[in-house]
């Protein structure tokens, strides 16, 4: 698989198999991942990979919180803006609105934020998840380049023929996590990344891009 086509074909899948993902390739994902961009060569990224028993158990205690309705833990960061504006607004609700239709729960539901948050916390099924956390002390320059580390495990997860979720959500339930993966309180949770392989007929919506003209101006010849 080249570079483009790992880029075109990666997608927040929704919908995992239990076929149980290789230590081994995770092992060579995450060490050739190690080369993503840093800078100061600082590597601010701490990654904890959950599988198994401690898995289904953190699975089991986050969709019980879900399912109580559990508002979450303090954030320790924002989602998002307080506020967001055109055309921001207009990109989040289209794809929320695409993304949660394709797992049958309709805009109308008055369960769906408990809905949500339910199938969020089974991590759509997959095998393994990866918890990102960094140094309280890092700044807005070291979580950009945790980003540019997970979007690359997750270009190196397609060529392995892997997909993967990536899921501030368990931002809400990062008490119970931390628990299970032993985080010390100086390290603050990024996200999770679940990873596997995609289930097969599963719905596959596709969310629309902005046209280069909105996100790109070219200066120069």
């Amino acid at each position: 698989m080249d570079v483009y086509e790992a880029v075109d074909s990666r997608r927040a899948v929704r919908a995992f198999s239990d076929k149980p993902v290789g230590r081994d390739v995770l092992e060579r994902v995450l060490g050739a991942a190690a080369r993503a961009p840093s800078s100061g060569n600082l590597q601010p990224w701490r990654l904890y990979v959950v599988t198994g028993e401690p898995l289904a158990e953190l699975k089991r205690r986050a969709v019980g919180r879900a399912r109580a309705g559990d508002p979450g833990d303090a954030r320790q960061y924002p989602m998002y803006p307080d506020e967001l504006v055109p055309p921001y607004l207009d990109r989040f609700t289209a794809a929320a609105a695409q993304r949660y239709a394709a797992l049958g729960i309709e805009r109308d539901d008055p369960d769906r934020p408990r809905r949500i948050a339910t199938v969020n916390a089974e991590a759509f099924g997959a095998p393994v998840v990866l918890f990102c956390y960094l140094d309280r002390t890092m700044g807005p320059g070291q979580w950009a380049d945790a980003g540019m580390y997970l979007q690359t495990v997750m270009l190196l997860l397609r060529a392995e023929g892997l997909h993967s979720c990536p899921q501030v959500m368990w931002t809400m339930y990062r008490e119970t996590v931390g628990r299970t993966v032993a985080a010390g309180d100086e390290l603050t949770l990024l996200c999770g990344l679940s990873v596997g392989y995609e289930l097969p007929g599963a719905p596959r919506p596709r969310t629309a891009r902005a046209a280069l003209a909105e996100t790109v101006s070219f200066i120069g010849t």
